[in-house]
């Protein structure tokens, strides 16, 4: 089997990943790779990838509605404002991935981001998307990086403003579902899609 664009049920080329499940189907036509911005939408991205690490997306993605409820809609302002009584109810939801690490550095995350101005995560973030002529299109899965001079310095820049569980390879998958690159291999319907 190759790792170059594959037919989906429709005959359009996809990104071999995006075939495997009707799940993944349904995300990599409609939302990986499209620009997401908003702070509060960043931070949801953002804390949904730091659950993936050691992961299959595929768990995150079916918990996704889970994790919305139970963090409040990722709404930064009131997830600030959780309480151990709050930690303690989300260790023991199993709508949710229940890694205490990975718990408080999202209620840390958000008590640090609350005290940014509105837009500042956004800003901060897509300030790091590079210059899309300078990338050429993936041919294969093999030619997608995991990890970029961009995303190393986004994880260094959030990290030295105290924002947790953010290394090189979880930015740069931040990067690819919020559309700061598009890794959408070059014969892929979705390539170029803004959404």
């Amino acid at each position: 089997m190759t790792d170059g664009a594959q037919p989906g049920p429709d005959g359009a080329l996809r990104c071999p990943w995006g075939l495997s499940t009707d799940d993944y189907l349904a995300y990599h036509d409609t939302e990986w790779g499209r620009p997401v911005h908003g702070d509060d939408a960043l931070f949801e991205r953002l804390c949904l990838e730091a659950f993936q690490s050691g992961l299959s997306w595929l768990t995150i993605l079916r918990r996704r509605e889970g994790f919305r409820t139970a963090f409040a809609g990722f709404r930064i302002a009131e997830v600030a404002r959780f309480t151990d009584a709050d930690k303690e109810r989300l260790l023991a939801d199993a709508g949710i991935i229940r890694n205490r690490a990975k718990i408080d550095a999202t209620l840390a995350n958000a008590r640090v981001l609350a005290e940014w101005a509105d837009g500042e995560l956004d800003e901060l973030i897509w300030s790091y998307a590079p210059d899309p002529d300078t990338r050429p299109a993936p041919k294969t899965l093999g030619d997608v990086a995991a990890v970029t001079p961009e995303s190393t310095a986004l994880a260094k820049a959030l990290k030295k403003r105290s924002v947790r569980f953010v290394g090189p390879t979880t930015a740069h998958a931040l990067m690819q579902a919020c559309g700061l690159v598009d890794d959408h291999l070059a014969d892929c319907v979705a390539r170029g899609a803004t959404g």
